[in-house]
């Protein structure tokens, strides 16, 4: 008996990469699969491939049950159309994993509006698009009176958390993909629905695109950056045991997961003068560098520097 018996999942980038693996390890835990890439490359360029229909048929050789699908992520109706197909095929739907993603990294002086747009349009539209069209149907589940348990997981990154020289688009749209799940599991709580993110550390064809990676060598033991590592915290967090967590962003690193907060309030400067107001200019340049570690933490309250 796997975790996710009798669960459906849309796996978005599911024919290739972390999104292969997510799809294999769903269907051994159990779930109906419903593999969706279009089998473009890391640019997002044509490609007579179809990876989608070599994963259902790896899923359906060990047992699975699984079924390929084409549509784009960022071709609205065409979601809509997918999710009712899917429910159509398999009888419900129980979670979407959000993975779908390409890259076109440039340094901001050098990026074209294509660039920016296909990959806003792949990552950020395409998740806000899958996660609109699954919301939509468990809200109406919920209020046919329907216990519902639906799992969203996206997918964010270290350059969206934390930034990256030359990847504005990539980690513009994986930031807000963080702050979307954040802002998704506040408003489909009373739904039944949960919505989490995962940052994967992995070799991916996209991180073998950088130059940094380009001489990487898999360790022929288990290997720390295998792409299947975060792929059993996708299965946990589609599944019905995850229920109690939402809004969530773990950083998956190897064998380690980690609890990634959100932006939080640090050091301040306030305006201390009897009678209150607002802050005057003069204040801020020394007080900054106070509150930034620049100057010792005690001192004149104003300064020119």
């Amino acid at each position: 008996m796997g975790m996710l018996d009798g669960r459906v999942v849309i796996v978005t980038g599911g024919g290739r990469g972390i999104g292969r693996e997510h799809c294999l390890e769903l269907g051994r835990q159990g779930a109906c699969v419903v593999v969706n890439d279009l089998g473009v490359g890391v640019h997002g360029e044509g490609t007579l491939e179809s990876p989608a229909e070599e994963v259902v048929k790896e899923i359906e050789a060990a047992g699975g049950v699984a079924a390929a699908d084409g549509t784009s992520v960022t071709d609205w109706s065409g979601v809509a159309a997918l999710v009712e197909r899917t429910v159509d095929l398999f009888g419900h739907l129980d979670a979407v994993v959000n993975n779908a993603g390409i890259v076109r990294d440039r340094m901001i002086t050098s990026m074209t509006e294509s660039d920016w747009d296909a990959v806003i349009g792949v990552h950020l539209k395409g998740t806000f698009n899958v996660t609109k069209h699954a919301c939509d149907y468990w809200r109406s589940r919920a209020k046919a009176g329907e216990a519902v348990s639906g799992r969203i997981v996206n997918t964010t990154s270290g350059t969206g958390l934390f930034g990256n020289v030359g990847q504005a688009a990539y980690g513009a749209a994986k930031a807000a993909i963080a702050n979307l799940t954040v802002i998704t599991a506040m408003e489909m709580e009373r739904y039944g629905v949960t919505a989490n993110a995962i940052s994967p550390i992995a070799f991916t064809r996209m991180v073998a695109t950088m130059p940094s990676m380009q001489d990487y060598q898999p360790n022929p033991g288990w290997d720390p950056l295998d792409q299947a590592n975060p792929s059993p915290v996708v299965a946990w967090l589609a599944s019905e045991a995850s229920g109690w967590l939402s809004g969530a962003v773990l950083r998956v690193d190897g064998n380690t997961v980690s609890r990634v907060r959100g932006w939080e309030i640090d050091s301040n400067v306030r305006h201390t003068a009897a009678g209150g107001g607002r802050l005057e200019v003069a204040e801020l340049s020394a007080g900054l560098r106070r509150a930034f570690g620049a100057l010792p933490r005690t001192g004149p309250a104003t300064s020119g520097a």
